[in-house]
């Protein structure tokens, strides 16, 4: 046997090892393979998956780097050099290496998927939809290609071909969960035939995520029909178990609004250190579930205004001039720290991080919600900017929280896997954001999600209007906006404006009474500014 047929041999076994997730093995036959053939491409690109496995994507990125480099042609190491980036919260180069790779030949299923997956993630929906579309047209038997593409038909809001698509991943496999939760989340729901086949599998051995899910999938269910204790039942099933899994901390989200509290003192707020004059940012923040997306929509519909999405990058930014040795992104300890930065590199790093998303209209928004922590420090980098903090009644904040199911990876939003736990986030919001309230005047509004579906077009003109933006009808025709829409709300913000979400903590009054006497103090106050 000859080296190439040697190293050909081994390869294939690496591929095997692969598959069964023997990572060890194929880690040992892909050194064999280089210690024959140091340019052997492949085995260079299976060392990456293996780092990936491992959550090691700056380690995948730079190995998959050195297979494109030796096979430019092979569409493989790109795409998967795409999904390192989307990993890593770079979607730029994510963007540019997806195309890369959609621009040559040879290309399989499970490539044209991968480049799909991370355009979809780097907010690139235009380009994502054909790569989807193409990978189902190449191999109709994967539910994940079908999932992924329904993602992105109802991000543009093609329902009826999001629903088909959802329908077919479960068909080809019923175990796949989140493809249920998209079917329930969809105008009309899930069938009664569906409903049963959820809870048979819910019979069966199952993982809390999965549970989470498939919960969350029954619950929207139950609501469609009316049937709101029944809700509550299927929430709490599947969420005590999840929380347990995760150790969700209250005293950790407890010391992180301390944290900005004390970094963000009103004397430090009042500084005369310069930030980066640019007015172009907007930021809608606030917590989820509270008409952020509305909001959104209304103010990206102006012919001045681009909606940019659920950015990270001023979290990002800021982690990265702090230089905080902590695995997270948002700590108590990089606030602390990011209270001493260079806050007019800080504006203009993050601007030049949304680019090329940003840039082509006058002014665009960045609608993460969790960037309420970052009011202050985007105050003293963006002293232009203008930030938008959506409220909405206590009750009806906490709720929709609970009944949320928000990404199962992302560990900023557990607080929701029990009611009391979201009561005492929203009491440390609150607070906070009356801080943010009182110590940045003319550059923080609130506004409230129940003023703002009762009266339209004057809320509108106030958004405008501290925007600095001038008066567009457009803006009263949201529903109208064909921009794609990433976020739960996606089928809500596609209707007029309506009414049927306020005060529908009423409909669970039998389950809150312990929530509104953690609230008595919040709801008090939500009287009186009511009144």
């Amino acid at each position: 046997m000859t080296d190439i047929e040697a190293c050909d041999a081994w390869h294939e076994q690496a591929l095997q090892a692969l598959a069964q997730r023997d990572f060890r093995r194929t880690h040992a036959l892909c050194l064999q393979i280089l210690s024959v053939i140091p340019g052997h491409a492949d085995a260079f690109y299976l060392l990456a998956v293996i780092a990936a496995e491992h959550e090691n994507f700056r380690k995948a990125l730079e190995v998959a780097a050195r297979a494109a480099a030796l096979r430019p042609d092979e569409a493989r190491y790109p795409a998967f050099m795409a999904r390192c980036c989307i990993a890593l919260n770079d979607a730029t180069r994510a963007t540019q290496l997806a195309l890369q790779s959609l621009s040559l030949r040879g290309l399989d299923a499970q490539t044209l998927d991968t480049c799909g997956v991370a355009l979809t993630r780097a907010g690139e929906y235009a380009r994502a939809l054909p790569a989807l579309q193409r990978a189902v047209a190449l191999d109709a038997t994967v539910a994940s290609y079908h999932y992924n593409l329904a993602t992105v038909l109802q991000f543009n809001g093609e329902f009826t071909a999001a629903g088909a698509a959802y329908q077919r991943a479960v068909e080809l496999d019923p175990d796949h969960h989140p493809a249920w939760v998209g079917l329930s989340g969809l105008e009309g729901g899930l069938t009664p035939v569906q409903a049963t086949l959820i809870e048979q599998r819910l019979q069966r051995d199952i993982d809390a995520e999965g549970e989470l899910m498939l919960c969350h999938a029954l619950a929207r269910y139950e609501e469609s029909l009316g049937n709101h204790r029944q809700v509550f039942q299927w929430l709490q099933r599947g969420k005590q178990r999840k929380r347990a899994s995760v150790r969700y901390s209250a005293a950790e989200d407890a010391a992180l609004f301390s944290a900005v509290r004390e970094a963000c003192s009103p004397q430090w707020l009042t500084g005369s250190v310069a930030g980066h004059e640019s007015d172009e940012p907007i930021f809608i923040v606030g917590m989820p579930r509270t008409g952020t997306t509305l909001a959104e929509r209304i103010l990206s519909s102006h012919p001045m205004v681009h909606s940019a999405g659920e950015l990270t990058e001023f979290a990002l930014a800021v982690k990265q001039v702090a230089g905080t040795p902590s695995n997270k992104v948002l700590d108590a300890d990089t606030l602390r720290a990011a209270s001493t930065l260079d806050f007019s590199a800080l504006g203009q790093q993050y601007l030049l991080s949304t680019r090329p998303r940003t840039g082509h209209k006058p002014r665009f928004i960045d609608k993460m919600p969790l960037n309420f922590f970052y009011a202050g420090l985007i105050h003293r980098a963006l002293p232009n900017a203008r930030i938008i903090c959506m409220r909405r009644h206590p009750l009806d904040t906490c709720l929709s929280n609970y009944r949320q199911l928000f990404a199962t990876r992302f560990p900023y939003y557990d607080y929701n896997l029990d009611l009391l736990d979201t009561g005492r986030y929203y009491q440390q919001f609150d607070a906070l954001m009356a801080h943010w309230r009182q110590h940045l005047p003319g550059r923080f509004m609130e506004v409230w999600y129940e003023q703002l579906v009762t009266d339209l077009e004057g809320q509108a003109r106030k958004l405008l209007a501290f925007c600095g933006l001038p008066w567009h009808h457009a803006c009263l025709e949201f529903h109208r906006n064909e921009a794609p829409v990433a976020t739960a709300s996606s089928v809500q913000v596609r209707q007029k404006v309506y009414r049927s979400s306020v005060e529908r903590w009423r409909k669970y009054d039998f389950a809150l009474a312990p929530l509104q006497a953690l609230l008595a103090d919040q709801l008090q106050r939500h009287e009186q500014v009511s009144a």
